[in-house]
């Protein structure tokens, strides 16, 4: 058998061998090519790949499959955060003067990013389509700034990073009566109560246990408290919701008014965050114990659903390729011997932009090209070109 899939079509029937086979039997049947243990290594370019069709040479991240050929705060710092784990300098400088020009007027020391850029409704001009901030962009744009700064001693990248982390806490963080401090998903100047709509895949406890530590006296780990108690409270069958809210009326969680209780895209990062969080956080084994529905269903030789119904555990559709992706380090915490994901062909239409971030996450930490610390501090392999991939 080739070791490398050869097609777009072949990956998607590859992958979806995890999530339509009971989890023991679709484990067992992964060829030893693909079982990577201590010392092996399964060299990876989906990063290259994913730079030269999405990051334009000024440092723009292209979202392709939207009508707007979009950019967002979103894509901008997941741009950041990946040319920091490939040690890609000119990347990161790149995307970060694209970010600050174009999404923040060229202040984003004193102005957080519109999290929206594309093409106007005129067809013919390119823009700001919506201003407002995205506060899970900022999380990571921060983040990926204070990092650089770190990794590679650059002290303007620290400065601005505790900037933007700063804006974070003054205009996207409020206290919800009943609950105490939260990440709003946007600034308090649009939220409106007294039913509070929350994002639990904008809140990687990854991050908040390092901003805890670079900011003490901040709202994080309150908010980090808080968000246990909000994954715990909307998931009553192990899956967890795209959107819930806060109902400060009846002093608890309660389903989106918008969205409802469905999970999928959106949701898909909860179970990833979860997966890729150090095995010695201490809020590592209740989160895991509430995330048990896409273990549960792989298990019972289910589909992992592409939507589900959180109230009820019903779900529809088959997740995507990305999906399968962002579950590989979630199966690994839940303790099974999970392998590597093969490369993308470079001969067949790209997977859209986002489940290919979500590919470089999962794939990228399961091969221990990076990792994060007990206190969220990211540790990366840049000297060895084909890091080992992790034992299974």
């Amino acid at each position: 058998m080739n070791p490398f899939v050869s097609s777009i079509a072949d990956r998607r029937r590859w992958l979806a061998g995890l999530a339509l086979s009971p989890l023991a039997a679709s484990l067992a049947a992964w060829p030893a090519w693909a079982r990577a243990g201590a010392g092996d290594c399964i060299t990876s370019s989906d990063w290259s790949r994913f730079a030269a069709r999405h990051i334009q040479a000024d440092g723009r991240v292209i979202d392709f499959d939207t009508p707007q050929q979009q950019s967002t705060s979103e894509s901008q710092s997941y741009g950041l955060f990946f040319a920091l784990v490939h040690n890609d300098r000119d990347t990161f400088a790149r995307v970060l003067t694209w970010t600050d020009t174009n999404l923040a007027g060229g202040s984003l020391a004193t102005r957080l990013p519109a999290w929206q850029w594309g093409r106007q409704p005129d067809g013919k001009s390119w823009g700001v389509l919506d201003s407002n901030p995205a506060s899970d962009a900022d999380l990571w744009l921060a983040y990926s700034l204070l990092e650089a700064g770190r990794l590679w001693n650059l002290p303007r990248y620290r400065s601005l990073g505790r900037a933007v982390l700063q804006m974070v806490a003054r205009d996207e963080v409020t206290t919800l009566d009943g609950l105490g401090r939260m990440l709003l998903p946007w600034p308090q100047s649009v939220a409106k109560g007294p039913t509070w709509r929350l994002n639990p895949s904008y809140m990687p406890l990854q991050l908040l246990r390092y901003f805890q530590q670079e900011s003490p006296r901040g709202p994080w780990g309150e908010i980090a408290d808080n968000t246990l108690r909000m994954v715990g409270a909307v998931t009553p069958q192990g899956f967890a919701p795209d959107w819930c809210a806060w109902s400060s009326d009846d002093k608890g969680f309660v389903a989106d008014p918008d969205k409802g209780p469905v999970g999928s895209y959106d949701a898909i990062r909860v179970y990833l965050w979860a997966g890729m969080l150090d095995a010695e956080d201490p809020a590592r084994t209740s989160l895991h114990k509430h995330l048990y529905g896409p273990r549960h269903a792989i298990e019972q030789g289910k589909p992992m659903p592409e939507y589900v119904d959180t109230a009820t555990g019903v779900g529809r559709g088959i997740g995507p390729t990305g999906y399968s992706a962002a579950l590989l380090p979630y199966l690994k915490a839940q303790g099974a011997p999970v392998p590597s994901l093969p490369p993308l062909s470079p001969t067949h239409k790209p997977l859209p932009y986002y489940e290919r971030v979500l590919i470089l996450f999962g794939q990228g930490w399961l091969e221990g090209r990076f990792a994060f610390g007990k206190t969220g501090e990211l540790q990366t392999h840049w000297k060895s070109p084909c890091p080992s991939a992790r034992p299974t």
